[in-house]
């Protein structure tokens, strides 16, 4: 068996119960920081939290060598972490494919995540927002790619909300911050951003304004998301006001 499981959004508290008992009655443990890491917890802290040991995968150790993986699984209980959900803005329904070529079972076990979250601690409405787009470091292609702000324009013009993910560097513990984002959409766009900071911890961060002035904000530590927000309803800009001082 191999037992997808998410950990949630910010420490080794963040787990939901059922991925708690699966991984505690793991054979093998596999995990991956290269999509997100929880911003609130290291390797150590899980494996003494859990009582486990977990193997640290990079990406092509999931995506193209992932016999390990599954030979732990076809052998016993297995189970494969990421922050967040393992199903959510990754790669791993291929490795999840894989498995069951293999004759191998597969479950699921969910965790909070981004997606969620930027809706929960906002005030925006869940259903309003249309495709999210990722905004990577500047250099990685030369400034913003035209695909983020053509993503942003075509919500835009159907009254849609666009979650901006931002950019990880899991190998070298890169992350870019909100104000770096808003500073680089302020380029191109002028508009109102919402930066939600440190997701899923007892204090996250929630505030909204011009892309220009968020620029020149510190949000604390990362993680950090942005949000661009379509036209608001009369009770989204009242939470925005309140909960992110509009």
């Amino acid at each position: 068996m191999l037992s997808f499981v998410g950990l949630g959004l910010f420490d080794e508290r963040s787990i939901t119960l059922r991925g708690r008992d699966v991984l505690q009655t793991a054979d093998s443990a596999f995990a991956e920081w290269y999509t997100s890491k929880l911003a609130g917890a290291d390797l150590d802290t899980l494996e003494a939290f859990h009582d486990i040991t977990i193997e640290m995968c990079d990406r092509a150790g999931v995506e193209q060598h992932p016999e390990p993986i599954l030979n732990a699984a076809d052998d016993g209980e297995a189970v494969f972490l990421t922050a967040g959900d393992t199903m959510i803005s990754t790669t791993h329904v291929d490795l999840r494919l894989r498995a069951h070529e293999q004759g191998i079972d597969t479950q699921v076990i969910h965790g909070t995540t981004a997606q969620t979250a930027a809706s929960s601690l906002t005030g925006l409405q869940n259903y309003r927002f249309g495709k999210a787009t990722t905004l990577p470091f500047a250099e990685t292609h030369g400034g913003v790619p035209d695909s983020v702000i053509e993503t942003i324009a075509d919500n835009r013009e159907r009254d849609l909300h666009t979650l901006v993910y931002l950019d990880i560097d899991g190998e070298t513990e890169r992350f870019m911050s909100g104000d770096t984002a808003a500073g680089l959409l302020a380029d191109h766009l002028d508009m109102v951003g919402v930066v939600v900071g440190q997701a899923g911890s007892p204090d996250p961060t929630v505030r909204a304004g011009s892309l220009t002035a968020l620029a020149e904000e510190s949000f604390g530590p990362p993680l950090h998301l942005l949000i661009i927000p379509g036209d608001l309803h009369p009770l989204e800009r009242d939470a925005l006001e309140v909960l992110g001082g509009l």
